[in-house]
């Protein structure tokens, strides 16, 4: 009474009340009228994807509080538009005993249905007939006796809808606004990325340049091997400068003199004439206090001091 069998696919009929099935494979799904609103419109537009974004404000009225999609399909001069809860009809496909893997097409017995004449029984206290163009689901006894709706005399239509099954989630408007967001975002990220990329050219060119006009190393392992030989010559010259400016700024009398000053080995020679003990005193206390590594000896009438760099 509820499916059709061919060598395709199944098609079984959806209601509240149907029977649970016993699905193995893709089935065609028919919605009762119980699932769904309907209207027949005549309305002064050439397109169907200009009578769905009317639907809303058709439905508003009449709707009770849910989260709807909607559909429409065009016959003669007339439009029927179509309110339904993806979510609800997902639950009672489930509970029926079909998942979303087994759904082939969703069709609505409004357009499957056209050519019903009289009323058909889809259960024992159910039945639909045709009303003003309208198919509709009312109690047996409302109508005559009519005979069980067979599934195999009918040919389906085209009118197919897809239910989404997160729908319920994020309306559609709300994935269009998201897809916005994350476009201009992508946009963003790529122009940031093409900005710092050509940076990355411009720094690396100015590196390059660099190197060539200096004459340095073609790696940055080498130009650092280079720098720290230099780092360490420089500390060398500047500890050299110094310890001269120090041994200068000593204060010796008239008879006593400086009478040579040498680097030889990591060390600042100097020798002395006609210090006194005295003399000799103070410039050793102020190596001291400098905290200078240095030695001293006497030979004759010259003293002479090392400075160890």
């Amino acid at each position: 009474m509820f499916t059709k069998f061919n060598n395709k696919l199944n098609t079984i009929f959806l209601d509240i009340n149907s029977p649970r099935f016993e699905i193995t494979g893709k089935v065609n799904v028919i919605l009762s009228p119980s699932l769904y609103w309907v209207k027949k419109l005549s309305l002064p537009v050439k397109y169907t994807r200009d009578v769905k974004k009317l639907l809303p404000s058709v439905f508003e009225d009449i709707l009770p509080t849910g989260n709807y999609n909607y559909s429409v399909y065009k016959s003669g001069d007339d439009f029927f538009g179509f309110a339904y809860e993806d979510k609800k009809i997902l639950e009672l496909l489930t509970k029926k005993g079909v998942t979303f893997s087994n759904i082939a097409n969703v069709y609505f017995a409004q357009s499957e249905l056209t050519n019903l004449t009289g009323s058909a029984k889809i259960s024992e206290f159910q039945s639909i007939y045709k009303k003003d163009d309208i198919v509709i689901l009312v109690p047996c006894c409302w109508v005559e006796e009519g005979l069980a709706l067979d599934l195999n005399e009918i040919v389906l239509s085209k009118n197919t809808i897809t239910l989404q099954q997160f729908s319920h989630i994020v309306d559609e408007k709300s994935i269009y606004n998201i897809g916005a967001i994350l476009l201009i975002f992508i946009v963003l990220i790529a122009s940031e990325y093409i900005m710092t990329t050509q940076k990355i050219v411009h720094v690396t060119n100015e590196i390059e340049n660099v190197f060539t006009q200096n004459n340095l190393k073609s790696t940055m392992f080498e130009n650092k091997a280079m720098l720290k030989k230099y780092d360490f010559i420089h500390e060398k010259q500047t500890k050299v400068r110094e310890y001269l400016s120090l041994i200068l700024s000593w204060q010796l009398k008239d008879t006593e003199k400086l009478s040579s000053v040498g680097f030889k080995n990591n060390v600042l020679e100097a020798d002395f004439s006609s210090l006194s003990e005295l003399t000799q005193k103070g410039i050793t206390q102020k190596l001291q206090q400098s905290e200078i590594k240095f030695k001293s000896s006497i030979s004759k009438d010259s003293w002479h001091v090392e400075m160890i760099l």
